[in-house]
């Protein structure tokens, strides 16, 4: 078993503060088939521009989207390098039996399906 280091625990904790909103991940949904503008993103997810300029940028700031400008508009994608930070520590973490017998303890689902499926 690998041990985290203090670094590595900051790390996933970030990624998954980013993911723990559901317009966030509303945005992540939508960027799963590429590319989108901002202006797209605004009138798919039905939001202000500001309320949607705070969710980008807490998702960039984490490092799970890049963005580029062309002429007036911002485009965004998802970073591949992220996304497989987060199945990294998703496997890391996943319990290796269903429960503890001993007890009859069992183990509940670590993360909700919308989040599963993104990964």
């Amino acid at each position: 078993m690998t041990t985290k280091t203090g670094h590595d625990l900051e790390r996933v904790a970030e990624l998954f503060h980013a993911l723990a909103d559901p317009t966030r991940l509303g945005i992540i949904e939508r960027l799963r088939g590429g590319e989108q503008c901002v202006c797209d993103l605004t009138d798919m997810l039905e939001t202000g521009q500001s309320r949607l300029s705070f969710h980008l940028k807490t998702l960039k700031e984490a490092g799970l989207l890049r963005d580029r400008r062309q002429g007036r508009w911002i485009y965004y994608s998802l970073e591949p390098g992220a996304i497989a930070e987060i199945e990294s520590a998703v496997a890391a973490i996943k319990p290796r039996s269903t429960g503890d017998r001993r007890r009859g303890v069992v183990t509940p689902p670590f993360l909700p399906t919308r989040i599963k499926r993104l990964i």
